[in-house]
């Protein structure tokens, strides 16, 4: 009998014990939740959505709230504070970095664009256009598609006698600064007059028009013949079959068509001169085979972040952007015609950039 009654009163003393020590334990922390905003980039806005989706921290419950704004927004308004990355085509101008030096200008992605037309009858045909001949264009010095200066370009094709249409971004774009980076690099009339931005004083023109977002542009071009404009290629799938598009004439003087392989090897004559702030233009590059329209995307962040927790899943999720396992995996990239940085680029400009993000204390 005393053998039974001491048994349970040790049983009574591991169970205390055991639950003491759950008690002490808990039950596992549940992980915090973090808000990363993004504005910006309609060209990056279809796989940023598709990123928001498919991301996971191991450390919280992060949120990924997506705007398509235009990089020109996107780039102000992670300035004010009132986003945590503002997503761009392009690098903040030296001025804006003069007057705010507290940004950083992360290279995370190789993209391009095309020049697009609907012209009934050619659309399925590549035109070849240069610099010149589409500053002309949008400076209303050329205005029918037959003008000699396109008819010379495209011998053999019966181009029609109507009135050109150019159509540009009337929201401040990334698209536009890389559009007229390359119009400015080839085409020297138009550095002296327009120059490039996200935002230009475009030439007088009463048969132009503006549209909003990539979107918007591809809208009113499929509704418009005889238009032409540049449209994301991360927009492919929605302007193929639809709309033409251009070899242009690269800094090498050979009619270029964009692909993947191409606009590589664009990005590729500038992969050593990279600055450490990763601010730097590959439209018109060097090179035989070289598309002369290619950018590097950008995500534009406060060094500061207002938390610990915020710097730190901001600082995760670029890491998995670039991580070809991660976000720049061909199952996320390839449905949009983007191109992963190259590894040197990560190692060297990229992640040095990402471990600059702190927080305030």
């Amino acid at each position: 009998m005393k053998k039974i009654w001491f048994a349970a009163i040790g049983i009574v003393i591991i169970l205390i014990a055991a639950g003491i020590f759950i008690a002490m334990s808990g039950t596992p922390q549940q992980k915090k939740s973090v808000v990363l905003s993004e504005s910006g980039s309609t060209l990056l806005y279809p796989v940023f959505n598709v990123w928001a989706k498919n991301y996971t921290d191991p450390n919280y419950n992060v949120t990924i709230t997506t705007q398509s704004t235009g990089s020109g927004t996107g780039i102000s308004s992670a300035i004010k504070g009132t986003v945590i990355i503002g997503a761009s085509d392009t690098y903040m101008s030296d001025s804006l970095m003069v007057s705010n030096p507290g940004m950083l200008n992360i290279p995370i992605l190789i993209s391009s664009q095309y020049i697009a037309y609907n012209i009934p009858g050619l659309n399925d045909k590549h035109l070849v256009l240069s610099g010149p001949v589409i500053a002309g264009i949008y400076n209303n010095t050329i205005q029918y598609w037959d003008d000699q200066k396109i008819a010379s370009l495209n011998p053999g094709i019966s181009l029609p006698h109507e009135r050109i249409i150019p159509v540009y971004r009337s929201d401040g774009s990334g698209d536009t600064a890389m559009f007229t980076s390359f119009l400015s690099k080839s085409c020297q009339w138009w550095n002296k007059t327009v120059g490039f931005g996200t935002n230009v004083n475009w030439p007088s023109n009463p048969a132009a028009h503006g549209a909003t977002g990539n979107a918007g542009i591809i809208s009113f071009m499929e509704a418009n013949p005889y238009t032409i404009s540049y449209i994301a290629m991360t927009y492919t799938n929605q302007i193929s079959g639809k709309l033409g598009y251009a070899a242009l004439i690269n800094r090498a003087g050979i009619a270029v068509l964009p692909s993947t392989q191409t606009v590589m090897n664009a990005a590729s004559q500038y992969l050593n001169v990279i600055p450490p702030d990763g601010r730097i233009s590959i439209t018109f590059a060097p090179g035989n085979n070289s598309y002369p329209i290619a950018t590097f995307e950008y995500l534009i962040v406060k060094k500061v972040q207002p938390d610990k927790d915020t710097a730190i899943a901001l600082k995760n999720f670029i890491k998995w952007v670039v991580d070809p396992n991660g976000g720049s995996s061909p199952k996320y990239l390839n449905q949009f015609y983007l191109i992963p940085l190259p590894s040197s680029v990560v190692n060297g400009v990229t992640l040095p950039l990402v471990e600059q993000i702190t927080y305030a204390s």
